[in-house]
């Protein structure tokens, strides 16, 4: 489905689409407009967020299908769920184009509607041969008919947006057979297209540099690991240090000779979560344009258990010359960061670093799959990703990072283990990679373990690949890490 912007209603679409805030009345400018207030009433129809009245009326001498969506108190959330809920009616319904009357709408609501919408009708056939009839999606075009000057630049705005959202849930959503690192770095290639500068490091690169630890996650694999790097100077080189974004990218992760139980192992398909949300982001920031300077670095890896795979009680000696033990080689994604992290402060030597990985499945246990978990060094850094995630309605919740925690990550035998006990598991986990963290460096990490993947539809996505992370990451750029 593609997103189209007119001045005036177009005639040809067969369905008509009126926004109604809560409360208001309804009056949509059509010839039906009794029957589309009696059908309102009917229905208790009062505006709610996402609320939906559809009726078949006659308009321009031809019947036509009519769709009153709720628009709540008018917040830009409400809204991007309004075109959710139309895409949602709309998809499959045999509809080739809808048009929305935005007249009156404030144009950057409107835009936000057609996010919503576009956001909501991602989904992947890819590997479908046999699809219902009535299963196809129908819905080609929807048009936002409003004369307002400003929405064509906003809704290139937004488009970039869901573009990067669209591309992370691609790539968390192909299989491990499909997508895996090597493969990774080639579904991102067309990055380079758009001006982003990219940087792969293979197997042996990585060895030179001594990064046993995320060496060690991928010995146990025929699949071989790679690390990649996209940097984007929005600034001309007015902004020096970039922002770095550091994502977790296991392809697959079996757990290794620590295997994982056999139901639910096909999830682990994305593990990679973190590194999707990094590529989409970067996307998003290369469309809009972003007068920003970041660079988003993926470790990629696949952990599998061969007989050359890693074995619980081996140690590992990371780039940084701190050693860990290896315990449970189910607790993969931090040695992949530690590397990956170490690498990235060494190599573009900035003052902010953000990893995101689906790290720990006691996040879960903690937050459920409302909110990300946020684990920071820096209250100042903490507190914006807290306000981007309210904004953007990627969620975070701030845990505690303490030197008593960190106690709990000690080996007798080398620097660290990489487990701690039993409790507490998401905090020692993020105590881990805080080792890694080089003096005077603002941290955050950020646990999405309970966030990539949904098995219900939500507010803009359907079951599946949410796409978490890249909004988050994009309004904390926006309102922070942006050139004036």
């Amino acid at each position: 489905m593609n997103v189209a912007i007119s001045a005036s209603r177009p005639t040809d679409a067969a369905c008509l689409i009126f926004p109604i805030a809560k409360g208001s009345t309804v009056a949509p400018p059509i010839e039906a407009q009794a029957l589309a207030a009696e059908a309102a009433a009917g229905l208790r129809f009062a505006g709610e967020t996402g609320g939906l009245v559809e009726l078949f009326a006659a308009e321009g001498g031809r019947t036509v299908r009519i769709l009153l969506v709720g628009t709540g108190e008018g917040k830009l959330a409400d809204y991007e769920k309004a075109g959710a809920a139309v895409t949602a009616r709309l998809l499959t319904s045999g509809v080739a184009h809808a048009v929305v009357e935005g007249a009156g709408v404030d144009a950057t609501c409107l835009a936000h509607l057609g996010l919503g919408a576009l956001l909501r009708a991602w989904r992947i056939d890819t590997y479908r041969t046999k699809l219902a009839e009535k299963s196809k999606p129908t819905l080609e075009t929807l048009t936002l008919a409003s004369d307002a000057a400003e929405l064509p630049a906003l809704w290139a705005d937004r488009e970039a947006l869901a573009q990067g959202v669209a591309l992370t849930r691609e790539l968390v959503s192909e299989p491990g057979n499909i997508l895996y690192p090597e493969s990774f770095v080639e579904r991102s290639r067309h990055l380079a297209d758009l001006g982003i500068e990219l940087t792969v490091l293979d197997e042996e690169e990585m060895a030179k540099l001594g990064m046993g630890a995320l060496l060690g996650v991928a010995q146990g694999s025929v699949r071989k690991p790679r690390i990649l790097a996209m940097r984007w100077d929005g600034t001309g080189g007015a902004q020096g240090a970039p922002l770095v974004l550091v994502g977790k990218g296991v392809t697959f992760d079996s757990g290794g000779i620590s295997l994982k139980p056999g139901p639910g192992m096909e999830d682990m398909k994305w593990d990679m979560g973190g590194a999707g949300a990094v590529v989409g982001t970067m996307k998003a920031l290369a469309l809009r344009k972003a007068k920003a300077h970041v660079v988003g670095i993926c470790g990629l890896v696949e952990n599998m258990p061969d007989g050359n795979a890693q074995r619980p009680g081996d140690i590992v000696t990371t780039m940084s010359g701190q050693t860990v033990e290896v315990l449970n080689t189910d607790a993969e994604g931090r040695l992949v960061l530690c590397d990956a992290v170490w690498w990235a402060q060494n190599t573009y030597k900035p003052e902010t670093v953000i990893d995101l990985a689906t790290l720990t499945g006691a996040m879960i246990i903690a937050l459920g799959h409302e909110h990300g978990g946020l684990f920071s060094n820096d209250d100042g850094l903490a507190n914006q990703l807290l306000a981007a995630g309210l904004q953007s309605g990627d969620k975070l919740w701030r845990f505690p990072v303490s030197d008593a925690y960190d106690k709990l990550l000690d080996s007798p035998i080398a620097d660290m283990k990489n487990i701690g006990p039993r409790y507490a598991g998401s905090i020692t986990a993020a105590q881990f990679i805080k080792r890694f963290v080089q003096d005077g460096v603002k941290w955050a990490h950020l646990d999405i373990a309970g966030m990539v993947w949904s098995d219900k539809p939500g507010a803009t996505w359907d079951k599946g690949a949410t796409g978490y992370g890249v909004r988050l990451l994009d309004q904390l750029i926006r309102d922070h890490y942006s050139a004036a």
